[in-house]
């Protein structure tokens, strides 16, 4: 019941537009001083290999959030989230991440240099870092356990939950979920079917 309301949740909004809009990614997965030493090495590759999954993030301040689950973190997997979650053109903020410099989509682009600094005037990612402190909080602290296969519908849930923060009522947001499972249907086995993260 709880994988169909999230199912419910599934954010279907336009692209976000304009901006700034933050962009980053992130690694959800077992901590590296946890891992066994066979396993070390893989975990700290920060690639969606050994036991971490990338989670791409677009933040439009002062509004919505979009999130996606991918395999790693190169041009193949980044260039189709951006194009269909942000408007060409859009002004965009990002890490020095270098991949953001090749997307087949033009943007108005900054970059911060995290090595330099993580504020320069109204230059920072700090707004999709908050997102990915409350996505994890959310996972470690409430569901303990997320499987790989899993984590796109717990991600979706959370997106749900930024996107409707400024509600005034438990009702309201209620009522919103409901709205979106018109048309959908998840079955038994759509949800044990353990899908690839290509």
């Amino acid at each position: 019941m709880l994988h169909r309301l999230r199912e419910a949740m599934t954010d279907e909004t336009g692209k976000l537009t304009g901006g700034p809009i933050e962009c980053d990614e992130t690694f959800i997965g077992g901590k590296i001083k946890n891992m066994h030493k066979s396993r070390l090495q893989d975990g700290r590759k920060y690639q969606g290999q050994g036991n971490k999954v990338v989670v791409m993030g677009m933040l439009e301040r002062g509004g919505r959030v979009k999130a996606k689950v991918m395999a790693d973190r190169k041009k193949q997997q980044i260039d189709p989230v951006m194009a269909e979650n942000v408007e060409a053109g859009s002004h965009i903020i990002t890490d020095e991440f270098p991949t953001y410099s090749f997307l087949s989509t033009p943007y108005d682009r900054e970059v911060i240099n995290h090595a330099m600094e993580y504020v320069n005037g109204h230059i920072h990612t700090n707004g999709i870092e908050n997102f990915w402190s409350l996505l994890k909080r959310s996972l470690g602290g409430t569901y303990i356990s997320v499987e790989p296969f899993h984590l796109d519908a717990y991600v979706s849930e959370q997106v749900f939950r930024y996107n409707n923060r400024k509600d005034a009522d438990d009702f309201t947001r209620f009522a919103t979920c409901m709205m979106g499972i018109q048309g959908k249907r998840l079955t038994y086995k759509a949800l044990t079917h353990h899908r690839s993260l290509n």
